[in-house]
């Protein structure tokens, strides 16, 4: 990658006469002109040691495996490993390239395997992921058929780790924007299926994220939403005290039904309810591509259905609607 800018160049090209033009003027050509962070050089560093390799064989639709393992020796495994660790925390995943395994902290694929069943069949579509990270869920949209996989992440190590799949993924529709949903244009009703996965639980107003999703819609479009809930009637809500799993940015758990009539009120129709699956620390863990602390540390070690703080454990909605 030496050389290579990180930038939007191509992207801005695509979009030129699309529903979706109106982002051009947010994306950079180059992020290292734009960027203010400590760790960027270093990163950036990173990237540029990634060796110049054309995969053999490119698999997204069963996973996200780059490359065959007898493209590289072990010590050049190694040594691309040691690139790649540079860029920790490595959160979704995971990922193999050239033999080498990223199992990152979620099994992102398991969610994935949820997801696919309730959505459209996404070839031709627009796509619009929210949170996304280092863009797992992207790659395997594209694996899907999707025209043009556009994800926002604004934590700006993830979209680094997206850059240094791209290097060697140039060729599929998918780019990951430094960007939260917020920094977007409010109104473009460009995309033919929004999934926000993880981040209504973050947001203080339920009803300004579902605002915001619903207006990047076009009309007919799908929205798949995941997130935090607890058990319970309709109304119910828990709102954690301080911090909920030690996170301290979690605002509300709405039981499953109290999340359809959300989505109802905030404009959604066809709501419906696709899956509830508690998090489970075979999901969720420590790995050595993600060293921090993870769901395990969080839970009540006398009793696992209790958070070390003493509220439900993690469990799981999705939810699938229509504009």
């Amino acid at each position: 990658m030496s050389g290579e800018v990180l930038g939007y160049a191509a992207l801005k090209k695509q979009l030129v006469d699309t529903p979706l033009q109106a982002l051009s003027a947010l994306l950079p050509d180059d992020l290292a002109a734009q960027v203010v962070h400590g760790d960027f050089p270093r990163w950036q560093r990173a990237l540029q040691q990634l060796p110049r390799l054309e995969p053999a064989s490119v698999d997204l639709a069963r996973a996200v495996r780059v490359g065959t393992a007898d493209q590289m020796s072990e010590d050049q495994r190694t040594a691309l490993r040691d690139v790649l660790l540079q860029l920790h925390p490595w959160r979704k995943g995971p990922f193999e390239l050239f033999g080498l395994s990223i199992d990152t902290e979620w099994r992102s694929d398991w969610k994935w395997d949820r997801v696919l069943p309730h959505i459209s069949p996404l070839a031709g579509r627009r796509v619009l992921d929210v949170g996304c990270g280092s863009g797992y869920h992207c790659w395997r949209m594209a694996g899907e058929g999707a025209g043009l996989v556009i994800g926002v992440e604004p934590m700006l190590v993830y979209v680094l780790q997206y850059f240094a799949l791209r290097h060697f993924l140039p060729g599929p529709p998918v780019w990951v924007l430094p960007f939260t949903l917020e920094q977007l244009p409010e109104q473009l009703p460009a995309f033919d299926t929004v999934l926000s996965m993880g981040v209504l639980y973050h947001r203080r107003s339920p009803f300004e994220h579902l605002d915001l999703l619903r207006k990047k819609l076009r009309s007919g479009g799908e929205l798949l939403l995941e997130t935090l809930v607890v058990d319970g009637a309709e109304g119910t809500v828990l709102v954690p005290p301080e911090r909920y799993c030690r996170m301290h940015n979690v605002w509300f758990l709405p039981s499953p039904s109290t999340l359809q009539r959300w989505l109802e009120r905030a404009g959604f129709r066809e709501v419906r309810l696709v899956d509830v699956t508690p998090t489970t620390t075979e999901e969720q863990r420590r790995t050595p591509w993600m060293t921090f602390d993870s769901l395990a540390q969080a839970l009540d070690p006398a009793d696992a259905r209790r958070t070390c703080e003493g509220l439900p454990a993690p469990l799981r909605a999705m939810l699938v609607a229509t504009r």
